[in-house]
Parts: C-alpha cells; sequence; structure tokens
C-alpha cells in the first residue's frame, strides 16, 4: 500500500506546509521559515524511500499508481517513475531545502507569500518528473510556471517585471504548441481500428512510432520547440539570462538546478521514444545546435562583468552537453547526458547560491568590484574553488563523470555518425575553465581592497548555516565524482532501453509489429 501511495506523498507533502502557513501570522519570521524549511526536508527524506527501494534491475516503471481524472477521454492521474525520474525528483527534493536555507535571510517583504510559492513550485517539478499522462504531465507543467512567475516577478531585481513576463511568454508559446501536439496525439489513438481517446504515455509509446513520417514530423517539432525553449537550446535562450539575473538567489537555484532539466527531460521521455523516425531526421540539426550552444554559451559567459550573468550564459554551454548526449543515442551518450542533469543542478545551484551569498555582503555582482577576496573569505573561497572546478569537469568530481560519457557517446554514436560533434564539443570544457577560472582569479586571488571594503561594504566570511549548505552539495559533487556507481546504475536501465527503442526503429521493427494496446502488465513496461 504504501509503494502505491509514495509517490503521491512526495509530490503533494508541500501542501502541508502552505495550509499550515495560512494559519501563521505575516510578522512570525521565524515560524514560516521553519515551517517552510521543515516541510521540504520532510519531503526530501520521504523521497528517499523511493531511492532506497528502487529496483535498479527492472525497466518496468516503479511506485506506480493509476486513478481514473476524465473518464470520458481516457484521462487518467497516472504517475510511476523510472531511474532518470527518479534522479531528477531527488535532486529537486534536495535542493528545495538548500535554496531555502542558503537564503535564510534574503527575503524581507511578503516572506510567508514567498515561502507559498516556493512549496508550490516544488509540487509542480516534482509532479512533472513523475506524470505519465501526457494530460496530467501538461497540468504540472503549467503549474509549476506560476510559482516561478511571481517569484520572479515580486521579489526580483529591479527589472523583474520584464523578465517574468519573458519567462512566461517563452514557456507559454511552447508549452500551448505541445498541448496541441497531446491532443493530435490522442485523436489520431481514437482512429486505429479499436482505438480510443488516450493520453496514456505508455499505450502511446506502442502507437506513435507507427504514424507516418509527416505526421511524425510535425508532432516532434510541437514537442521539441517547447522542451528546447526550457533547455533552452540556442537561439532560444533569450530569456534564461534576464530571467536568472533577476531572480531572488532560490528562485535562480531552482530555476537553474531544476527547471532547466525539465527540456532535456522531455526531450528524452517523449520526443525520442514517440517520434522516432522524425528523431533521426533531426539528429543533425539538433547535434549542430548543441554544439553551437555550448561554444556560445562558453564564449558569451567568458565576457560577463556580473558574475551572476556568467553562471546564467554558463548553463546554456552545459545543457549543451546534455542535449548532444540525448541525441547521439547511445548507452554512454544518455547516461551520460542524465547523470549531467543531476552534475548541473548540483554545480550551478550552488554557484547561484555562491553568488546570492557575495551578494548579501558586498551588494554588488560586478566582477571588478572584488579582488582579493579570499584573505577575507576563506572558506567561502575553498568552496568557490570546488564548485567551479565541479563545473570544469575536473577529474573526481561530477562534472567529469557526465562530460566524459556524453562525449565518449558522442564519439561512438552510429546516429551522430561524425567525429565533429564530440571534437568541437570537447572545447567547451577547455572555455568553461578559462571563464570560471578567471573569474574566480578576479574575485578572490590578487591584491585585496583596503580594510575588506567591497561595494561600500566589509567582507565577512560565511556562517555555519551556509557551510552546511554548500558542504551538503560538495558532498554529493565529490560522491558523484569518485563513485559514479551509485547513480549511474538507478538509471542504466533508462539508457539502455531507450537506446534498444531507437535502434528497433531504425531497423524497422516497430513498423512490422501490429498495433495493439498494450496489456495491464505491460503498461508498466518502463520501455523508454
Amino acid at each position: 500500500m504504501l509503494s502505491e501511495l509514495i509517490l503521491t506523498i512526495t509530490i503533494f507533502f508541500p501542501v502541508v506546509g502552505v495550509l499550515a502557513l495560512l494559519f501563521v501570522g505575516r510578522e512570525n519570521a521565524q515560524a514560516i521559515k521553519f515551517i517552510g524549511f521543515g516541510t521540504t526536508v520532510v519531503t526530501f527524506i520521504i523521497s528517499l524511500y523511493l531511492f532506497f527501494e528502487f529496483d535498479a534491475s527492472t525497466v518496468e516503471f516503479q511506485f506506480v499508481q493509476r486513478i481514473t481524472w476524465i473518464e470520458g477521454l481516457n484521462i487518467s492521474y497516472f504517475i510511476g517513475i523510472d531511474g532518470m525520474a527518479l534522479l531528477l525528483i531527488l535532486l529537486t527534493t534536495f535542493l528545495t531545502p538548500l535554496a531555502l536555507l542558503g537564503t535564510w535571510n534574503s527575503i524581507q517583504n511578503r516572506l510567508k507569500e514567498y515561502t507559498m510559492m516556493v512549496l508550490l513550485l516544488e509540487v509542480g517539478m516534482v509532479g512533472v518528473f513523475a506524470a505519465l499522462d501526457l494530460f496530467l504531465f501538461y497540468v504540472f507543467w503549467e503549474a509549476m510556471l506560476i510559482p516561478m512567475y511571481f517569484i520572479i516577478g515580486i521579489w526580483g531585481g529591479q527589472e523583474r517585471v520584464y523578465a517574468a513576463v519573458k519567462f512566461i511568454l517563452f514557456t507559454l508559446f511552447g508549452s500551448l504548441l505541445m498541448l496541441v501536439a497531446i491532443l493530435a496525439l490522442g485523436y489520431y489513438a481514437s482512429t486505429l481500428p479499436g482505438g480510443q481517446f488516450t493520453t496514456d504515455l505508455l499505450e502511446l509509446y506502442g502507437i506513435a512510432p507507427r504514424m507516418a513520417l509527416g505526421l511524425q514530423t510535425w508532432m516532434f517539432l510541437a514537442f521539441a520547440l517547447s522542451f528546447a525553449i526550457k533547455v533552452p537550446v540556442f537561439p532560444l535562450h533569450t530569456w534564461l539570462p534576464d530571467a536568472h539575473v533577476q531572480a531572488p538567489t532560490a528562485g535562480s537555484v531552482l530555476l537553474a538546478g531544476v527547471l532547466l532539466k525539465m527540456g532535456t527531460y522531455g526531450l528524452l521521455r517523449f520526443c525520442l521514444p514517440l517520434f522516432p523516425d522524425a528523431s533521426f531526421k533531426f539528429i543533425p540539426l539538433m547535434g549542430i545546435l548543441a554544439v553551437v550552444g555550448i561554444i556560445y554559451g562558453a564564449l558569451v559567459s567568458m565576457v560577463q562583468t556580473d558574475l551572476k550573468k556568467l553562471v546564467a550564459y554558463s548553463s546554456v554551454s552545459h545543457l549543451g552537453f546534455v542535449v548532444l548526449g540525448i541525441f547521439a543515442m547511445t548507452e554512454e551518450g544518455i547516461q551520460g547526458a542524465i547523470i549531467q542533469m543531476v552534475n548541473h543542478g548540483l554545480s550551478t545551484g550552488a554557484l547561484f547560491l555562491i553568488v546570492g551569498m557575495i551578494y548579501d555582503r558586498a551588494h554588488t555582482r560586478m566582477i571588478s568590484d572584488f579582488g582579493g577576496a579570499a584573505k577575507f573569505m576563506p572558506v567561502f573561497a575553498a568552496f568557490f574553488m570546488i564548485i567551479s572546478l565541479s563545473s570544469i569537469g575536473l577529474p573526481g568530481l561530477n562534472g567529469f563523470v557526465g562530460e566524459f560519457l556524453i562525449l565518449l557517446g558522442s564519439f561512438k554514436s552510429t546516429f551522430l555518425d561524425s567525429y565533429a560533434y564530440a571534437a568541437f564539443a570537447a572545447t567547451g570544457v577547455i572555455l568553461a575553465a578559462v571563464y570560471l577560472l578567471w573569474a574566480y582569479q578576479r574575485m578572490m586571488l590578487g591584491r585585496a581592497r583596503e580594510g575588506g571594503l567591497y561595494g561600500g561594504h566589509t567582507l565577512h566570511d560565511i556562517n555555519g548555516r551556509e557551510i552546511v549548505t554548500l558542504a551538503a552539495i560538495v558532498l554529493f559533487v565529490v560522491w558523484i565524482g569518485v563513485y559514479p556507481s551509485t547513480f549511474l546504475s538507478k538509471s542504466g536501465g533508462t539508457a539502455k532501453q531507450t537506446v534498444q527503442r531507437m535502434e528497433d526503429a531504425r531497423r524497422g521493427v516497430l513498423a512490422r509489429v501490429a498495433v495493439v494496446a498494450p496489456t495491464t502488465e505491460a503498461k508498466c513496461d518502463g520501455a523508454q
């Protein structure tokens, strides 16, 4: 019984915190903070049950729950997870309490509403990764946008309204195209002999790949555009720097750490297995855009004067690696893409926390306003260096594992069929070292300011609460870098099954199989 309910509990437990906050007065700031933080910590503890009880030996979806929702349209509350969803849910439940803890005193106005928005955002984020019904997925996808819109628009910087509107318009445009494609896909299922309208993802896994190439192409474009905006893939990235720079620190942490992964998750969960023939058709384009994004994001990061904007543009570069790994369609590439989603969430989330911590002290993010700050903030400087090296991809830290697997998978991919993708993508690793180490050198090293005055404020090192926040992330940065099989073993079945599906589609196996609705047992099959 618990295994059937545990995923639903994980998704909706933050609502308990929201309800509790309704009975707390606005003036009771400490109670609001502890309720919000405590709720997210309990949610993380609950999600650990998923990790320890997950059976990595099977490719079936686990912790499945199905409740009829809209009977006439065959739409259900249908949830379940495989290894990829497991890791991303744990990333979400891990980062959310750290985002609140690391910014404990950063929000001064409307703290109660802010905490409620973060909790509701967590519900939407976890729900997106757990949904196995396309309509339910869309509901969580849209529900997640609303709290992030308010987080940016109310608690952001001077240009917060512009950034919030730009964020919502970009994302909604792609979302509406995806909704049309979901409805069209369900209608297509109803036109088959004995078929009916359905948004059941596992049923559609057996139906959609047999569509004509022309129809697959339009469907793929609708889904892929929505996900590419969210990643974001070059040249659809222009909303990202504004959103990151204007968002409060916790908003930036969750935006970079989790929300961007929904785009790459969608490409891997929906685009490849539902529309394999169209995916083959767009491999060269997606590969080129991924490589261009890797290099472009790194080059633009190099010339930034604002540390937060530098970190924002670095996401374009790092997630380019993830997209390349997905469209390499090899086990190594997809395993690398999945673990790199987690790695980017940890490393970039930590970098945004670091930006927020130094901004709270100096009230400036301009790189030129610093220099020699390590003299006054030695512990902060040590964490900054470790996280920077993890983002660069230093062997022994998490970033190396993901980038190595992606480059290896791209190099040996018969789908990409060219060494050039991996060769050009590898330059992104070098450029990452340039922009991150150069920024570190200018801020932390060199001649210190007299009296420790930066931006008119005296710097002081990070406190115990901030040390705990960053140390928790560094623990997993080192763990994944030294012993990645703890996590790769969970997602191995997803990667292998995805590659097998793509290989079968390329050989035309799916086209020769009769369209038969999956049995009840098959509906829990985790084939990607």
